[in-house]
């Protein structure tokens, strides 16, 4: 897994703006004017900000037209949630290759995001925007490995055994892919809330121990059930492990489903 984490952290590297917006919310000393300020320098980058948080991700009544606004509006972390993704958008451009469909991956990427922001406001968890960066996030890795490794990557995709992706991913390279991209996450010196529930997804251990985890793994696999419900028609999305922490009904799958289905293409529009 190592040599995959390497190569993606030695060929992108996060945008300034990102470790310098992240030193500004981390300096008590800072204010919401700082913010505003910095990610003000970068027009374009401003102009993404916008769309996002007039977007269905936030649903605010009346427009956002400035960045001060949206700082006073939906806070220096959830501005710096949405940088990250917009920063995502970039680095899948950067890792695209001819083994898989760009667009079809960061549309159930996206996809992933809209199912985890879902429940966790289901589950009245603060900064759901979050999860929705995490959703985008967790399946980074697959680019960079198909791009690093096309080959093997190829073998991969033409296992055509009843086994979920994530039995897959291991039984192939050893690892799962949310696994490398939380690790690339870490290298990448993101905040340990989003990158740790990424790196430790599927992980049973965690899953019976921590909700951040439980969760976005209940959102990757709604996702699979989703886009491959042919292949997979029975997949559990909750498992024992996941119950005590996880205790969603039926009903708030369907419906986080449903929000998913009709928000996706919203929000695809505004960050591409």
């Amino acid at each position: 897994m190592n040599k995959y984490i390497q190569y993606a952290t030695r060929s992108f590297t996060l945008p300034d703006v990102c470790m310098r917006l992240r030193g500004v919310l981390d300096d008590p000393r800072s204010g919401s004017e700082d913010i505003a300020n910095l990610i003000s320098i970068d027009p374009s980058l401003t102009a993404k900000l916008l769309k996002l948080a007039n977007s269905s991700l936030f649903r605010f009544p009346s427009q956002i037209e400035s960045i001060a606004k949206a700082v006073s509006v939906i806070g220096g972390e959830a501005l710096y949630n949405l940088v990250i993704a917009e920063t995502a958008n970039i680095a899948f451009k950067h890792f695209d290759n001819e083994c898989l469909i760009l667009d079809k991956h960061w549309e159930q990427s996206v996809y992933t995001g809209m199912i985890a922001k879902y429940l966790a406001r289901e589950m009245n968890l603060r900064g759901s925007d979050r999860f929705f960066v995490m959703g985008i996030l967790q399946n980074l890795s697959e680019l960079v490995i198909a791009k690093h490794e096309p080959a093997k990557y190829q073998k991969y995709i033409k296992d055509d055994s009843a086994a979920l992706p994530w039995e897959r991913q291991v039984a192939h390279f050893g690892f799962y892919f949310s696994e490398c991209s939380g690790a690339i996450m870490e290298q990448w010196q993101l905040p340990m809330p989003l990158f740790y529930p990424v790196k430790f997804a599927h992980n049973k251990a965690k899953l019976a121990s921590d909700l951040d985890v439980s969760l976005l793994t209940c959102a990757i696999r709604l996702t699979a059930a989703h886009y491959q419900r042919e292949r997979y028609p029975q997949l559990d999305i909750i498992s024992p492990d996941m119950v005590r922490l996880l205790p969603l009904e039926e009903e708030v799958l369907h419906n986080a489903n449903l929000f998913a289905q009709k928000e996706t293409n919203k929000v695809l529009i505004s960050v591409l």
